[in-house]
């Protein structure tokens, strides 16, 4: 039997389809890497999904033949298929502003108490719940969510898998099944939300003219399809006192729990039970992430990251941090003017530099992590003794160093390509070539060297510039 496996992973800024061999140990290569982002149209913000499908396609064409092909993406997105099964219109961007006002709306009319006690998710404006009641869905038979919809063109079979489906807002934490009730009170159509699979399942072989295309045939597999779902699978601990940030173009920093946690004081934190994989869940809280980072460097035309990082270090720590949450963060557009104008608001002087800059939003994003790691320790009662910060972000040296100290804990730095080493390792154990999820782990901490960053500096100062803006 093959022991490769293709991980098909889409995260917001870029895609890539990854070829893992578990003939000895767990090797990567990458197979095609494309870009990701949203497209205008007509003051819309759209995913070229399209486009995806057809880098996908090239990079599963590239891997050449595997075992099974899993496929993660971000959450809450979607598609609408008729009832012939074609798309109504390409998937609007989360960050689009069609849902402005409808997370008020719903909680007045349903109570954030009940939502909260349904679904156990922070209230995000873009969550899918209030997307749907922004939608038009007088023609829609099916809802899919990104990696579910490609699944279906890969595939022909519908379906939800039930890590990414815990991220809209309608799935019952406690059951896992589609909140009904609430889905009705809502006024949506109950009929859109297709059957449920779990992290493992078969999704199906792909359809005769896909494999046509490609050259060969394999069957897709259900990973953990929401991609910070497979990217805790990857966290490489050995026990489970830690902590996880899960770092690239968001940061989701919380701990892994047998079970939700739907206190009174847990809402109002605003944290999140997600689905993880073996009936886990991801207690977290979304950080904007290295978004703000991004969005600086798209108005540096030219700028060099590494030569910014090196600047940044030299910087004067502390001359001036943002709550890297608030919401004037988060569409596209002038985040240096943004971040400026918030910190006049916060009575300080803003960056003069682009270096200054990036310090400025480095030291953020580790108070945003050791705030939400924090309020997740305290929240949930789980001991945390290391860090695990995993994906893009582990290459940060600066940023991993910054969140140590921030923390007060250990960071161990990697794997940068944790979500697919999480979406390759639950097709591997579904092939019977892994146990179980301490094996899974073991096999990322054995793959590629992992970096381990020990608190330093002054805790006081921490403290001071959290006082700021917390």
């Amino acid at each position: 039997m093959s022991r490769r496996f293709a991980a098909v992973d889409l995260g917001a800024s870029s895609g890539r389809v990854m070829l893992a061999d578990l003939s000895d140990g767990l090797k990567l290569t990458e197979a095609h890497r494309f870009p990701n982002g949203p497209v205008r149209v007509a003051g819309r913000l759209y995913w070229d999904i399209l486009g995806l499908y057809r880098e996908i396609l090239a990079g599963l064409r590239a891997a050449g033949p595997v075992s099974s092909i899993g496929v993660d993406s971000w959450a809450v997105d979607y598609g609408l298929l008729d009832e012939s099964g074609a798309l109504l219109g390409n998937p609007v961007h989360y960050r689009d502003d069609r849902t402005q006002g409808v997370a008020e709306r719903v909680a007045e009319e349903v109570g954030a108490e009940a939502l909260y006690e349904v679904s156990g998710l922070q209230v995000l404006p873009f969550n899918t719940i209030y997307q749907l009641l922004a939608d038009r869905l007088d023609q829609a038979a099916t809802m899919l969510l990104i990696p579910d919809l490609l699944g279906y063109w890969l595939t022909g079979e519908l379906g939800a898998e039930v890590t990414n489906a815990s991220t809209t807002g309608l799935l019952d934490v406690r059951t896992r099944t589609w909140a009904t009730p609430l889905i009705e009170r809502l006024g949506l159509p109950s009929g859109i939300f297709p059957p449920l699979r779990q992290p493992g399942e078969a999704v199906g072989g792909l359809r005769r003219d896909v494999a046509a295309e490609i050259g060969w045939s394999a069957p897709v597999r259900a990973v953990g399809s929401h991609d910070t779902a497979s990217a805790v699978v990857a966290v490489p601990a050995t026990g489970p006192a830690f902590a996880y940030v899960s770092c690239g173009t968001w940061s989701l920093a919380g701990v892994e729990l047998p079970g939700p946690v739907l206190t009174p004081d847990s809402r109002a934190a605003n944290f999140t039970n997600e689905a993880g994989i073996d009936g886990t869940v991801r207690y977290l809280r979304n950080v904007m992430g290295l978004w703000l980072l991004q969005e600086c460097l798209r108005a540096w035309p030219g700028s060099d990251l590494g030569d910014l990082l090196k600047a940044a270090a030299g910087e004067r720590p502390f001359a001036a941090v943002v709550n890297p949450d608030e919401p004037v963060f988060l569409p596209p557009g002038d985040m240096p003017a943004r971040i400026a104008a918030e910190c006049r608001r916060t009575g300080q002087r803003p960056p003069a530099t682009p270096a200054a800059y990036v310090r400025c939003v480095l030291e953020s994003l580790a108070l945003g992590h050791r705030q939400a790691i924090r309020q997740a320790v305290e929240l949930s009662g789980r001991d945390v003794e290391v860090v695990h910060l995993v994906g893009g972000g582990s290459r940060n040296e600066l940023l991993c160093r910054l969140t140590a100290d921030a923390c007060g804990l250990p960071v161990v730095a990697g794997p940068a390509e944790a979500t697919t080493f999480g979406n390759v390792l639950v097709q591997a154990r579904a092939a019977g070539l892994v146990s179980d999820l301490a094996e899974m782990r073991s096999l990322v901490a054995a793959a590629e060297p992992l970096r381990r960053y020990e608190p330093s500096g002054d805790a006081g100062a921490w403290d001071e510039a959290a006082s700021r803006v917390f």
